[in-house]
């Protein structure tokens, strides 16, 4: 029987490169989703993309409109699927709001969303004996390494509201574990930067809103929406003055949830905390040509002042996902590049 899977947040960009995955791999999976930050769209996209491969699989996926902070709206999902006889038996956590501006500027209702929001998930993940988790958590919890590839076992210090959140999350899953280690299955993967889209163009990132990103930037500059890209300091101690960063393609980031997934239904409870990335970094001078390269446009930029809060550095040490899960990122930096520039010329004006 096909294991059915709650995907929170499933109409997000990563949430639903991760839908695919799982459709691809097998799985039944229900969406719940606000789409406060995402598009409806996204579901007519999956089953398009789907069906040209399974037609039969249409039939695995189910959405529920509905928001994380309503234990209703979560009770719906898990007593449709035991009527159906298809019991949740694994949830991938990724709702949650994300901006690291917003969550300075609106401090309640990142900690509403985030954190009260995922205290709602796991108590209902209890009530109906549903006992594991991935949680989407972020590199934005460590503290400031200098030049060093982080480490799991690096001291977590977040510096904003939303790293705040994520660790918080992490805390409270810890001690749902510690409460009851023979039962519970949770991994809390810790992302560095995914970039690009799926290679049929018809997924992607859609960011709403202000766009503070720097691929989403990227791609307004090269379709001319915006006159150039502004870099944030060439002073920093790196070896062409620009900030270094860990970028992964979206698929291989929702990829590594399936072996992730994978992993803790095959083996015993535990919990782990895993960095994703490809341990490679990238200048943003770097990005910048290789973007130009793979996708033979020019993308003008200047130099600005250092933005507050900014790291010089953050690079994953991805060697225990790697250990761990016998699994490595499979795509390079230019098929990040050529696969999100391929999105946003089929989707201009997002979903």
């Amino acid at each position: 029987m096909l294991k059915s899977i709650l995907v929170t947040g499933g109409c997000g960009y990563v949430g639903s490169h991760a839908v695919l995955a799982l459709l691809e791999n097998g799985y039944k999976v229900y969406i719940l989703d606000s789409n406060v930050n995402s598009n409806p769209n996204v579901i007519k996209r999956l089953l398009k993309i789907i069906s040209q491969k399974d037609k039969r699989k249409i039939n695995n996926l189910k959405f529920f409109k509905g928001d994380i902070r309503n234990t209703n709206n979560l009770e719906n999902v898990f007593s449709d699927a035991i009527r159906k006889n298809e019991k949740i038996s694994s949830v991938i956590h990724f709702a949650g709001l994300k901006s690291i501006e917003d969550s300075i500027k609106y401090p309640f209702s990142y900690w509403e969303n985030n954190v009260a929001g995922s205290i709602n998930l796991l108590t209902i993940m209890k009530k109906y004996d549903c006992k594991t988790i991935i949680f989407s958590s972020s590199a934005t919890i460590y503290a400031n390494y200098g030049n060093r590839k982080i480490k799991e076992d690096y001291l977590i210090k977040p510096i904003n509201p939303y790293g705040r959140n994520k660790s918080t999350i992490e805390l409270f899953l810890n001690d749902i574990y510690e409460s009851e280690k023979s039962q519970w299955k949770i991994i809390s993967l810790r992302y560095f930067n995914p970039i690009g889209a799926h290679s049929s163009g018809m997924l992607g990132e859609n960011p709403m809103g202000i766009v503070n990103n720097i691929f989403p930037l990227i791609l307004k500059v090269a379709s001319k929406n915006i006159k150039e890209l502004k870099i944030f300091g060439n002073d920093w101690n790196t070896r062409d003055g620009t900030c270094i960063r860990d970028y992964i393609h979206i698929m291989d980031l929702a990829n590594g949830h399936i072996e992730a997934l994978k992993y803790l239904q095959n083996n015993n409870p535990q919990l782990l905390n895993l960095n994703i990335g490809t341990g490679s970094g990238t200048t943003v001078l770097e990005l910048i040509k290789t973007f130009e390269r793979a996708n033979n446009i020019k993308i003008p930029y200047s130099f600005v002042g250092r933005r507050k809060g900014d790291r010089e550095y953050v690079v994953a040490d991805n060697s225990l996902f790697a250990k761990i899960l016998n699994w490595q990122p499979l795509k390079s930096l230019e098929d990040m590049c050529k696969d999100g520039w391929n999105w946003y010329l089929s989707n201009p004006n997002g979903y």
